[in-house]
């Protein structure tokens, strides 16, 4: 792995970047986008992972205010999906040089590649949401409400301090406050989704607890290009639940809607 941090306009980002260790043919490389606790670190051994299966470059970044990356400058607005893909993954899209990618989005972070892939669609070769929501419903609010209970336990604060630094509590507030504010409430991902051209494969696990597969059916009718849903036998988090398993289900997909 690589790693280097990336100068914004809003701060820095710190930037990580896996190479297979040998390719028959130059192929555009794999985004991630985290999810809304996330890092780059909680992908764990996922983009090595797939990085060797698939023959790519698979590149991850902390999105501004999480892990290794600077502080965010305030409080998290309620675009704040539709930004992250014209501010930090514009930039890196820029000092990358990234003419072609294929956008690999986990839970929030699925939403910020579908938008990414409308807002970059020259260049989006393939969207791939996994665990992603695209509408409210009331699963995804007793999920958070569950979670903000958990999190008032110091131990589980702490272990997301290990991540996170001092902006955990920042972290933790910025997912738990903002999806349940009244503004939230009949947000969705229709008019995102109507600007997506590219392939596109939505999978959700069976007993996500952050929302239902419906989600996964809703992403990919609403695309405008090819749409699939796969429906894994997982919770929320299938990149660590069943690495293998989520690799099995996009290896196919990749090799049939991108090319070399």
């Amino acid at each position: 792995m690589e790693a280097f941090t990336l100068e914004t306009p809003a701060g820095s980002i710190h930037v990580a970047r896996w190479r297979p260790e040998t390719t028959e043919a130059l192929r555009s490389p794999i985004v991630l986008l985290h999810d809304s606790l996330g890092c780059v670190a909680l992908w764990r051994t996922f983009p090595a992972l797939l990085s060797q299966v698939t023959g790519r470059e698979v590149i991850a970044y902390d999105r501004l205010g999480f892990g290794l990356s600077a502080p965010y400058p305030g409080k998290l607005p309620m675009s704040f999906i539709a930004d992250e893909a014209r501010t930090t993954f514009a930039a890196l899209r820029e000092e990358l040089g990234l003419s072609g990618f294929v956008l690999l989005g986990h839970s929030v972070g699925g939403g910020m590649a579908i938008e990414a892939a409308g807002q970059h669609a020259d260049g989006c070769e393939a969207l791939i949401s996994v665990a992603a929501q695209a509408f409210m419903e009331p699963r995804i609010l007793a999920g958070i409400r569950e979670a903000d209970a958990a999190f008032r336990d110091p131990d589980q604060l702490a272990r997301l301090a290990r991540h996170h630094g001092d902006k955990a509590q920042w972290v933790l507030r910025a997912w738990v406050d903002t999806w349940q504010t009244e503004a939230f409430a009949d947000w969705d991902l229709a008019a995102a989704l109507s600007r997506v051209h590219c392939p596109t494969l939505a999978i959700h696990g069976e007993h996500d607890e952050f929302g239902s597969p419906a989600q996964a059916r809703y992403i990919a009718e609403r695309s405008t290009g090819p749409g699939e849903a796969r429906i894994l036998p997982c919770g929320h988090v299938p990149h660590r639940e069943c690495p293998e398993r989520l690799i099995a289900t996009l290896l196919p997909f990749l090799t049939t809607q991108t090319t070399a």
